[in-house]
């Protein structure tokens, strides 16, 4: 009996001195980690430079992002993750998970370019690919290929160390639409996940927590039927759509003067009938909504559902109208951001060339900045504070993953500062050394704040503490799109359709050259003389 006993004593002890050693090497042995997953994530540089070009020359609008999920989808099939496509409904949007067991960490980025965008790179004038062309004008060619070096490069390190953990990453499709990550929340992809990272392409390396400036938005589009008739011959048999499109536009346009300064809202009249001899019979217009809070969106939507309802009895037509996407204002993990941002002070910014330099001064002073004429920043920014006063401009639909659970937006430096946003200048960085190296910085604090996050749990729990104390207990989160709306799928087919013949002769081959600019035959850079 006292030998059993005194095995186990023995037992124990030498358990609670192998636990006491891994708890007294764990900081230790994570920076150490760390610092192996950096130069892990730099030797792949030239793996992300060739997923860059290659997004970038496929050159997709939202919900038509083909080639370019079928591709990054194969890369990460081919580094062991299993890919289930078609999440809600979406052709093009997908999830791909590895690993095993808790933490589940979700890794997001956008994929779609702009309309009108095209653009050579490299080059600081309007000089496009294919004239009339989309392009990656915002930048989103960049983000996944960021997530897919950090993950599979922590992948790596997991499996050599026995972390338990799931990594999950998955695209914003439509992002530039608003038109998915709703339904993704509304359909219970995120249910199960414990921290959400996602990137977007800036002009410095940063990341922030608490309320962020901008808006949050619901995008409406509201039809109108009425009769058609012959426009000369007897147009007071016929009841005009675009005349009930008109009025809905001209009373939205008065009622400007009596919103909140800080709401915004855009419209487009998306079918204005067939041709002038005959009375529209369909007719539609479409919305976007942006105010600072979920409740002041929705006031924006009642009053625009009633000056609807007016324009429709008006000219006595039929009105439906339905939500093509939404996006909730973004407010992001404090705790997470905190832990990211220790990161990024360790990668720093990247080293820019002469080159690099002279390509952003040139296209600023292209475009007239009002702001930014120095070229690429060189001091890294701080950590974003929650905004105090309210400040009004964009959306990004990431703001419902945010209000999901713990969420932080990393921005990483591969775009040039002072640009318009959603214009061809912002693509003239978006294939060079430029915005190579700013995803490989990117990368490596992604890949430094996963392992934060898989080797110290409490930061979950406190990420979750601030989550719902901070945040949650504000507002209760309430997806704008309800159980029956669908993504609008539709949206850009025919514009793709036109240019996909004349982008495909342009697509990159990383076979055949080493750059998408060396195959477009541009000597980095090409400034006016």
């Amino acid at each position: 009996m006292k030998k059993t006993v005194h095995t186990l004593l023995l037992i124990l002890s030498l358990v609670s001195g192998a636990l006491a050693q891994t708890s007294k090497l764990t900081t230790e042995k994570i920076e150490a980690l760390k610092k192996e997953v950096a130069e892990k994530v730099q030797s792949r540089a030239k793996l992300a430079q060739v997923m860059v070009d290659k997004v970038f020359s496929f050159a997709e609008l939202g919900f038509q992002e083909v080639e370019t999920s079928k591709y990054l989808t194969g890369i990460l099939r081919e580094n062991g993750f299993s890919i289930e496509s078609g999440i809600s409904g979406v052709p093009t949007a997908w999830m791909a998970s590895w690993g095993s067991g808790k933490p589940v960490i979700a890794i997001g980025s956008d994929l779609d370019c702009i309309p009108k965008a095209s653009q050579k790179p490299g080059v600081a004038y309007h000089d496009p690919i294919v004239e009339g062309a989309p392009g990656h004008g915002e930048g989103h060619n960049s983000g996944i290929p960021l997530n897919i070096i950090a993950a599979i490069t922590v992948k790596e390190i997991m499996v050599r160390e026995k972390i338990q953990g799931t990594l999950v990453l998955w695209p914003g499709v439509a992002e530039e639409l608003v038109g998915t990550k709703a339904f993704f929340t509304r359909d219970g992809y995120f249910d199960k996940v414990d921290a959400c990272i996602f990137t977007h392409v800036g002009s410095n390396l940063g990341v922030s927590y608490g309320q962020a400036s901008g808006t949050g938005l619901v995008s409406v589009e509201y039809e109108f039927e009425g009769e058609a008739a012959h426009a000369a011959m007897a147009p007071w048999r016929g009841r005009s759509a675009l005349d009930a499109v008109e009025l809905m536009s001209i009373g939205w346009q008065y009622s400007r003067e009596h919103l909140d300064p800080l709401h915004r809202s855009h419209h487009v009249i998306k079918n204005g009938g067939d041709q002038p001899n005959v009375v529209p019979s369909k007719a539609s217009i479409w919305f976007y909504f942006r105010h600072i809070t979920y409740p002041q969106i929705m006031d924006l939507y009642k009053r625009a559902n009633r000056i609807a309802e007016g324009a429709a009895l008006m000219t006595d037509t039929k009105l439906t109208s339905r939500v093509l996407g939404s996006a909730w204002p973004r407010h992001f993990n404090q705790v997470i951001a905190e832990t990211m941002y220790e990161n990024i002070k360790k990668v720093g910014l990247p080293t820019w060339s002469e080159a690099d330099q002279t390509l952003a001064r040139a296209i600023q002073k292209e475009v007239k900045s009002p702001r930014d004429t120095n070229g690429m920043s060189s001091k890294l920014d701080t950590l974003g504070q929650p905004v105090r006063n309210p400040v009004s401009g964009g959306s990004d639909d990431i703001g419902d993953i945010s209000w999901k659970l713990p969420t932080i937006t990393l921005s990483y430096p591969s775009n040039i500062p002072g640009l318009p946003g959603h214009h061809w200048a912002n693509a003239v960085a978006m294939a060079t050394p430029i915005a190579h190296k700013g995803v490989v910085a990117g990368a490596k604090a992604e890949a430094m704040t996963l392992l934060d996050l898989l080797l110290k749990p409490e930061l979950i729990t406190k990420a979750w503490e601030y989550f719902r104390t901070e945040q949650g207990m504000k507002q209760q989160y309430i997806p704008m799109v309800n159980p029956t709306d669908k993504p609008a799928v539709h949206l850009n087919t025919e514009i793709m359709e036109e240019f996909r013949p004349k982008l495909e002769k342009f697509y990159y081959d990383e076979k055949k050259y080493g750059s998408y600019l060396e195959q477009l035959g541009i000597k980095y850079p090409v400034v006016r003389k």
